[in-house]
C-alpha cells in the first residue's frame, strides 16, 4: 500500500516540477489580482502543509504548534530557488513520512487538529488536498504561457493516438490489455476483485 501512495503524490509532484520548469522566476510570483494566490505562495502553503502533516506524523498532531498557517498565503520568498527549495523541503519530509507506513500502522490512529484519523484515511486527506492545490499551480502556469504552454498530459486532439500507444506498449494480446492510467489502476494487484476488469 505504501508503495501506491508514493507513486500517486509522485505523480502530483511530477505536474508541479514540470510547471515549474517552463516558468520565469518573474512569473512564480504572478497574481492575478491582489486577492489570488501566487504559485510561490501555493508552494508556501502545500509544504508548510506538509511540514506540519508529516513531522513525527505517528506521535505528535498533524497541526504543530509552530505551524502558522495564515502566514503561508503571504509571500516571503525572494527568488524561484527559494521557491523551489521548500516545494522540495515539504515532499521530502511527505516522502520520508510514507516510507514509514507498514501493514501494522496502516490503521492506527494519529490525530490532525486533536481529530481522530487512521493513518490511511490521513493518507487519502492529503491526496486530496494537494492535487487541489497542484491544479491551481497547473492553471495559473498555463494561464501565463499560453501558446507557449507545454502540456504535461494528453495533448490536445491527441487521445486517439496516445490510447494507440498505451495499448500497443502495454498489451500482450488483445485478450490481455492493462490499464496504464497514471490515475486509474483498475488491473492493479492492490484493487479488490471486484473492482477489477
Amino acid at each position: 500500500m505504501k508503495d501506491l501512495f508514493i507513486k500517486r503524490f509522485e505523480y502530483y509532484k511530477m505536474l508541479g516540477d514540470k510547471s515549474f520548469k517552463q516558468l520565469s522566476d518573474e512569473q512564480v510570483f504572478w497574481q492575478f489580482k491582489e486577492e489570488s494566490n501566487s504559485i510561490a505562495v501555493i508552494v508556501k502553503h502545500v509544504a508548510g502543509n506538509m511540514l506540519s502533516r508529516w513531522t513525527n506524523f505517528l506521535t505528535e498532531d498533524g497541526e504543530k504548534p509552530w505551524r502558522h498557517r495564515d502566514e503561508e498565503f503571504v509571500n516571503t520568498f525572494k527568488t524561484k530557488d527559494e521557491v523551489l527549495q521548500y516545494w522540495e523541503k515539504g515532499w521530502n519530509c511527505l516522502f520520508n513520512a510514507l516510507n514509514q507506513i507498514n501493514d501494522e500502522n496502516l490503521y492506527s490512529t494519529i490525530y490532525i487538529r486533536n481529530e481522530a484519523h487512521s493513518v490511511i484515511d490521513a493518507v487519502f486527506r492529503q491526496l486530496a488536498h494537494y492535487p487541489y492545490h497542484i491544479g491551481q499551480l497547473v492553471f495559473i502556469a498555463k494561464m501565463m504561457k499560453n501558446e507557449d504552454w507545454k502540456t504535461l498530459s494528453i495533448a490536445r486532439n491527441k487521445s486517439q493516438d496516445f490510447n494507440k500507444e498505451m495499448k500497443d506498449k502495454f498489451a500482450k494480446d488483445e485478450s490481455e490489455i492493462q490499464n496504464s492510467s497514471s490515475v486509474c489502476f483498475a488491473n492493479s494487484p492492490e484493487v479488490r476483485d471486484d473492482y477489477k476488469l
